[in-house]
C-alpha cells in the first residue's frame, strides 16, 4: 500500500504515514489538512481530529497529496463506528486492504453529516460564484436515523471470478461484496452475491420503493459480447433462482459508441414501475426501462416533485420547459398543474428516456417530449420560435418557467445563456453537485438573475452528495 505518483508528479515517493490535524471538510468527501506546508486531502476524517494518514496518492512535485485515515489519535465527538465494514477505512487498512468507495461519510453521525454538507455547500458557492447564502440541509421524512437502507438503485462491478464487487476510491482495484447497507432491504433479499456473473462487466439493480419487484441489468464484457447467445444461456440459468417478481435483462452495447444499447430480456420485463405520491399533487405511476434514469433515494422523486412544484408555482395555461426531463417525473406533475390549456415541453437527450417519457405522459396531451441535447433544442427554439411543437420548436409559445435538472456536470455556459435569451419569468434549478451548480449560478447572476429561494436536501446519507432546488428570477431593469 505504498503511495503512488499523481498525474505529472515526480516519481519520488512521499512518507507512507503522516500525522495531521484535520481541517475543514471540502467538496468531494475529503477534509483538508496540511503536512509541512503541503495540502493533503484526507478521506474518512472529521474536522478537528488528529489522525494518522496513509498516503495513497502523492509525488514530491505534486500540488497536493491524498490519503486515508488509518488511526484516530484525537477523535471528534461526532465520530461513530462505520456501519459498513468494507467501507470503513480503519478496519479495512487493519486488514491489509483499502476501503470501497460510496460511503465516505459513514463514520459520522447523521446530524453532523448534514451540518458538514451545509458548510461545504455554503463554502462552494462563495468560492466559485462569490455568493453568500444561509444554508440548511434537511433529510427525507422516514429516513433510517443511521443513514442506511435508502438506495433503490445500486451498481456493482464484477471480479474475474464472477462475483459482485465495488471499486476502491479512485482506483481500478475491486473488492468483493456480500451486502450493500445503503440499499433498501429488497436488495439483500435478492442474494445476488451468491451468483456467478462471469462474462458480465457491470450489474445494476433497480428495487422500487414499496414494491416486491426488481430489475437486474447486466452489461456484458467486451469479450462476452462476441458470443451473446452463450452468455444469455449462462445468465438465464444463474438468475433462475432469483425471487419471484425479479426481471433480468442484458444491456448489449451497439456496434458504434453513439448507438443505443440493445435490451435482451432474459426473465420478466424490461422495465419497472415506480409510484410517486406527492404531498399536494397526488399519485402517479411511471415506467422506467432498463437503461433509464431514476432518482436513487426511495423518497427522492416525491420530495423533489413537492419542492419543484412549490418553486415553479405553475398555474393553468402556462408554458413550462422541463430540461433534462428524463422519464417525465417533473413533466407529469407540471402538465397536470398547467392543465389542458397549458404546455409542458419535456426535453431529454437519451432516446430511451424520451421513450419512457412519452409513455408516462401519454394521458397528458399538453406535455410534449422533444428528444435531443438541451443546447441543440434550445438553439432551435431561439432560431425559429414559430416552429411547431411537433417540429421541435416552441410553437410560438412564450416560456413562463424553465425547470432544469442537469447531470452532475451541470448545464454549462451555453445552456445558461440560451435560457436567459428565452426570457422565462422564472428558473427552477435542481442540482446534484454544488460545484457545477455554483458555476452555473454565477453565470445566471452575471446575466442579471437573482436567487430568491434555495433548499438543500440530504438525499444521499453516508455520502458527500446532496441535492438542491433553487429559484431564480430576473432582476428588474
Amino acid at each position: 500500500m505504498t503511495a503512488h505518483s499523481s498525474s505529472g508528479a515526480s516519481a519520488q515517493t512521499a512518507p507512507e504515514l503522516i500525522e495531521v490535524e484535520v481541517g475543514p471538510m471540502a467538496h468531494g468527501g475529503h477534509c483538508v489538512a496540511r503536512h509541512e506546508g503541503r495540502v493533503v486531502f484526507v478521506r474518512h476524517a472529521i474536522p478537528g481530529e488528529i489522525v494518522r494518514v496513509l498516503i495513497t496518492d502523492a509525488g514530491e512535485k505534486a500540488r497536493f497529496w491524498r490519503g486515508d485515515v488509518v488511526e484516530v489519535l484525537r477523535p471528534s465527538e461526532f465520530r461513530r463506528t462505520h456501519q459498513w465494514k468494507l467501507a470503513d477505512s480503519l478496519r479495512a487498512h487493519a486488514a491489509g486492504r483499502h476501503p470501497v468507495g460510496g460511503a465516505e461519510y459513514g463514520h459520522i453521525v447523521l446530524p453532523h453529516q448534514r451540518r458538514l454538507k451545509a458548510q461545504v455547500f455554503r463554502d462552494t458557492l462563495q468560492r466559485i460564484a462569490g455568493l453568500t447564502f444561509e444554508v440548511h440541509v434537511s433529510g427525507a421524512d422516514g429516513d433510517d436515523p443511521t443513514g442506511l437502507h435508502w438506495r433503490t438503485r445500486n451498481a456493482f462491478a464484477v471480479t474475474p471470478a464472477g462475483r459482485l464487487s465495488m471499486h476502491v476510491h479512485r482506483s481500478s482495484i475491486l473488492v468483493p461484496v456480500r451486502n450493500m447497507p445503503l440499499g433498501v432491504h429488497r436488495l439483500d433479499e435478492l442474494k445476488l452475491w451468491d451468483l456467478n456473473f462471469t462474462g458480465i462487466e457491470r450489474v445494476e439493480v433497480a428495487t422500487p420503493a414499496g414494491s416486491d419487484e426488481a430489475l437486474v441489468v447486466l452489461t456484458p464484457t467486451e469479450q462476452a459480447v462476441h458470443d451473446i447467445l452463450a452468455l444469455s444461456g449462462r445468465m438465464h440459468q444463474q438468475t433462475s433462482r432469483l425471487p419471484e417478481g425479479t426481471s433480468v435483462v442484458l444491456l448489449v452495447p451497439g456496434p458504434r459508441r453513439q448507438d443505443s444499447p440493445e435490451i435482451v430480456r432474459l426473465r420478466g420485463r424490461t422495465w419497472v414501475q415506480e409510484t410517486v405520491e406527492s404531498t399536494h399533487a397526488g399519485r402517479k405511476d411511471f415506467r422506467i426501462t432498463a437503461d433509464g434514469f431514476w432518482q436513487v433515494h426511495r423518497r427522492a422523486p416525491a420530495l423533489l416533485v413537492d419542492h419543484v412544484l412549490a418553486a415553479a408555482q405553475p398555474s393553468a395555461g402556462q408554458t413550462v420547459a422541463d430540461l433534462y426531463g428524463g422519464a417525465g417525473l417533473f413533466s407529469a406533475f407540471l402538465a397536470e398543474a398547467v392543465g389542458p390549456d397549458g404546455t409542458v415541453l419535456s426535453v431529454e437527450a437519451s432516446p430511451g428516456a424520451s421513450r419512457d417519457a412519452r409513455r408516462n405522459l401519454h394521458a397528458a396531451p399538453q406535455a410534449v417530449v422533444q428528444n435531443g441535447t438541451t443546447d441543440r433544442v434550445l438553439a432551435g427554439w431561439l432560431r425559429d420560435r414559430n416552429a411547431s411543437l411537433d417540429e421541435g420548436g416552441l410553437g410560438d409559445h412564450r416560456l413562463d418557467t424553465v425547470v432544469l435538472d442537469p447531470p452532475r456536470a451541470g448545464a454549462g455556459q451555453r445552456v445558461v445563456e440560451q435560457i436567459h435569451q428565452l426570457s422565462p419569468g422564472r428558473v427552477v434549478y435542481v442540482s446534484c453537485d454544488p460545484a457545477s451548480f455554483a458555476r452555473d449560478l454565477g453565470q445566471f447572476t452575471q446575466l442579471g438573475w437573482r436567487t430568491t429561494g434555495l433548499e438543500v436536501l440530504d438525499l444521499y446519507p453516508d455520502t458527500h452528495h446532496m441535492e438542491s432546488v433553487a429559484v431564480l428570477e430576473r432582476v428588474e431593469q
